[in-house]
């Protein structure tokens, strides 16, 4: 049995409507459940379609253009070097309307449904500006070609390259966004496919393999060492380590023993686990986090671009002053000023410099993020970066190295070494990373480590090994005095570690405490440098972590963080990022785990590490791929220097328009002028955009 992962029914797999998407198999109740959860795949294809159209048009008109200016075509189609069949019909101005009808139809066929549906509910945006000039340059042309003597006076100059280069131009943009988006439902779909498949309940007092979507709520559930647990539940029986970095983002894996929670979809480390399952389905805390991720970035998507707010009102005022000078000109007795004066607004006026003012800039910014190891994924994200008040951490893996290393050997009455030996001997057949830690360290100092004659876990306490026939014993507090060793001598270094945020454990040989040795996730080299460069810049930094308050405070006051948000559980840190918001902060938020996505989902700015999870990186709006926390400060620099240019982008898109479309109006613009004066604008905002290349970030 499956359930319909748009309404939740459960159906039966021999019956249901399967569906192959992304590799993996998908049952459904309907075909419009199916339709609705095939939707984002079948527009993307669709999609594609139409970019290649556009693309393939654009290219061919293109290389035939230059041609024509090269000298190697002319009257009827004739390129020397490319034998070409004779057709007398087969004019410049016919080939160039083949062309371009399809990518006028096909590849910008959103672009006019989406100008369509905009007037309809008397709204102007892009889509109108686009639609406008694009069909406009495009249906002028026609009349050229087709009907030369409906035109006032004679013309043979056409059009047809300018509206399929601002089609295949501006398509192409919107393609890039679509992926995006498509790769952020993929990170959604990441999430659930984390789940173990399958668990074993125990039903009529025997144990049965189900699929984890059939569990019902207090149902007892075994894991073994090494498998997944399936769904949220309470420990009944057993004691166990539990690796939970996948949801918490912390780095030690956390005991469990009778009373306390276990989540879906982290890892079994070492015993055998019983428990209760409390939630199941979509209130499991994976699947929470999961919705937390789709809401947020679908409110993030409502965010009006520039361009469209400007449109809106540019639209409009065209529009109109087409139609006024048009009818002016026809009141003074001068068709032919009237037509050119109609065609060189709207051709001017034609988006070209304005569609690009924004890919362009972000294009050379992207190029030289690439270049220091920062990958921009979207204007959405970089035009909140010159507002940024605030910048939050999370703390492992983003600010720490995210693993157990090694810190610290104290001997009592014996030598550093031998009691790291002592140590390393008693764990050298754990998988515990508390264990690899202390065998790494040992082996990297050279030190020798014997095989032990018996080894024992005791759960929650620590382990037992015997080397010939000493008992070692290596753990914490509650097993030296279930022993009955004093540690009295030790126990103020122990205590002093602890302070600072390490795990201590202690080692004694016989029935005599000899030493401790103290492991610790340590920060990263560059964390603290980050930190002072950012609060330079007038940001507030803050560190936020499911870890306890005073391990919390101890690698912060490291780091020189006073806001410390600790013990923060995993479907909380989008809430905490949204409380700082309501307070007026505009937030950015730095992690790398999976319990990060929501928080840098809901982030006006969520920057995510390229050594953390692939759903943080695809929620995340920047990428810093060489793991290294100063490339935050990095990042915001470069996003402030995009957005300045897209600015300016913008503003000479728009004073070019103010300037030329009055010209026009005056019919002292030729459409051809028009046409050349609107290709120069758009020369300056990619000569502009091109500057970016040459910035210089200082860290």
């Amino acid at each position: 049995m499956k359930k319909d992962p748009v309404c939740g029914m459960v159906v039966d797999e021999k019956t249901a409507i399967k569906r192959t998407i992304g590799g993996r198999d998908y049952y459904f109740c309907s075909h419009s459940c199916a339709e609705t959860f095939e939707a984002p795949e079948k527009e993307m294809r669709r999609m594609k379609r139409r970019v290649t159209v556009a693309l393939s048009g654009a290219v061919a008109i293109g290389i035939i253009r230059l041609a024509v200016f090269l000298g190697l075509a002319a009257g009827a189609v004739t390129i020397q070097w490319v034998p070409l069949p004779q057709l007398p019909f087969l004019t410049y101005g016919v080939l160039m309307f083949i062309l371009t009808t399809p990518v006028i139809f096909v590849g910008g066929w959103s672009f006019h449904h989406g100008a369509y549906d905009a007037l309809k509910h008397k709204q102007f945006n892009m889509d109108v500006l686009i639609s406008m000039g694009t069909l406009t340059a495009y249906f002028y042309s026609v009349v050229v070609v087709f009907f030369p003597k409906a035109l006032p006076v004679e013309e043979s100059y056409t059009y047809f390259e300018v509206a399929a280069v601002i089609i295949a131009f501006v398509i192409m943009g919107k393609y890039m966004e679509e992926i995006i988006k498509k790769k952020s439902l993929a990170a959604v779909r990441k999430l659930m496919d984390m789940r173990p498949p399958m668990a074993r309940v125990v039903r009529d007092g025997k144990e049965v393999e189900i699929p984890a979507d059939d569990v019902q709520v207090g149902e007892i559930i075994i894991v073994k060492p090494g498998e997944g647990i399936p769904v949220d539940g309470v420990v009944v029986g057993g004691h166990s380590s539990v690796d939970e970095k996948i949801v918490t983002g912390e780095s030690i894996p956390v005991e469990k023993k009778a009373g306390d929670e276990v989540i879906g979809s982290t890892i079994n480390k070492l015993g055998v686990l019983k428990f209760k399952a409390t939630k199941v389905g979509s209130e499991m805390t994976i699947m929470q986090i999961a919705r937390m991720v789709e809401d947020a970035q679908a409110s993030g998507a409502k965010i009006q671009r520039i361009a469209d707010k400007v449109a809106s009102y540019f639209v409009p005022i065209v529009i109109a002053v087409a139609l006024v000078s048009t009818f002016i000109w026809i009141l003074l007795g001068s068709p032919f000023s009237a037509l050119w004066a109609f065609v060189g607004v709207l051709i001017i006026a034609c988006p070209c410099a304005l569609g690009i003012a924004t890919p362009a800039a972000l294009l050379a910014g992207v190029g030289k993020g690439a270049e220091n190891g920062i990958l921009i994924r979207s204007g959405e994200f970089v035009e909140q970066a010159p507002k940024l008040t605030t910048v939050i951490f999370d703390k492992t893996g983003t600010l720490t190295k995210g693993e157990p290393s090694f810190t610290n050997v104290v001997g009592v009455g014996f030598l550093e070494r031998e009691v790291l030996k002592f140590a390393a001997i008693a764990e050298k057949g754990s998988e515990h990373p508390l264990a690899e830690a202390i065998v790494k360290e040992a082996k990297k100092k050279k030190i020798a480590i014997p095989d032990y004659d018996s080894f024992k876990a005791i759960p929650g306490h620590g382990v037992r090994a015997v080397y010939k026939r000493k008992v070692i014993l290596l753990g914490n507090r509650k097993l030296m005095s279930k022993s009955k060793i004093w540690i009295g001598e030790l126990e103020s270094k122990i205590a002093a570690l602890e302070e600072q945020g390490k795990t201590v454990m202690i080692v004694a040989v016989g029935k005599k405490a000899v030493g401790i040795v103290a492991v610790a996730d340590t920060l990263k080299e560059h964390s603290a440098e980050a930190v002072a460069k950012l609060k330079e810049m007038g940001v507030e930094v803050y560190m936020l972590t499911g870890d306890n308050e005073r391990t919390a405070r101890a690698i912060a006051k490291q780091v020189g963080i006073e806001n410390v948000l600790a013990e923060v559980l995993p479907g909380e840190k989008a809430a905490v990022v949204k409380k700082l918001q309501k307070e007026g902060k505009v937030v950015a938020m730095v992690g790398d785990g999976i319990n990060d996505a929501p928080a840098l989902a809901q982030s006006n700015l969520g920057i995510a590490i390229g050594s953390g999870s692939d759903v943080a990186k695809e929620t995340g709006g920047i990428i810093l791929i060489k793991d290294d926390p100063r490339d935050v400060v990095a990042g915001i620099k470069i996003s402030k220097k995009v957005m300045g240019k897209i600015k300016q982008n913008l503003f000479w898109a728009f004073i070019y328009n103010a300037v030329a479309v009055p010209l026009a109006a005056l019919a002292l613009l030729t459409p051809i002028i028009a046409a050349i004066a609107m290709a120069m604008s758009s020369l300056s905002v990619v000569l502009n955009s091109a500057l970016l290349k040459r910035m210089k970030i200082k860290i």
